[in-house]
């Protein structure tokens, strides 16, 4: 959802594809991980989906809706305070 986000529209392998760029390779989401969570997103409203033609072939992008800006935010900030969590428990000596 950040990268949507960020970039405005972009398509599966896209996406694949920048967090592969990235993570400098250490992270590779497949399409059957993708997919199903791109079209979960949809159902809930918070992605739209245009379809372009491209190289006679059908792609789909995808779009935050504007209740999926609103959601990634709060999604982030949840990630954040879970990650920051997680970071306390591994090594408690640090304060956050």
């Amino acid at each position: 959802m950040k990268l949507l986000g960020e970039n405005g529209r972009m398509y599966g392998y896209e996406i694949t594809q920048k967090v592969k760029e990235i993570t400098k390779g250490e992270l590779n989401i497949t399409e059957g991980a993708l997919y199903p969570a791109l079209h979960k997103l949809e159902a809930e409203g918070l992605l739209d989906v245009e379809v372009e033609k491209v190289d006679n072939r059908l792609r789909k992008y995808y779009k935050l809706t504007e209740s999926g800006q609103t959601e990634t935010v709060n999604r982030l900030a949840e990630l954040e305070e879970f990650i920051k969590n997680m970071q306390s428990i591994v090594n408690p000596k640090l304060s956050y």
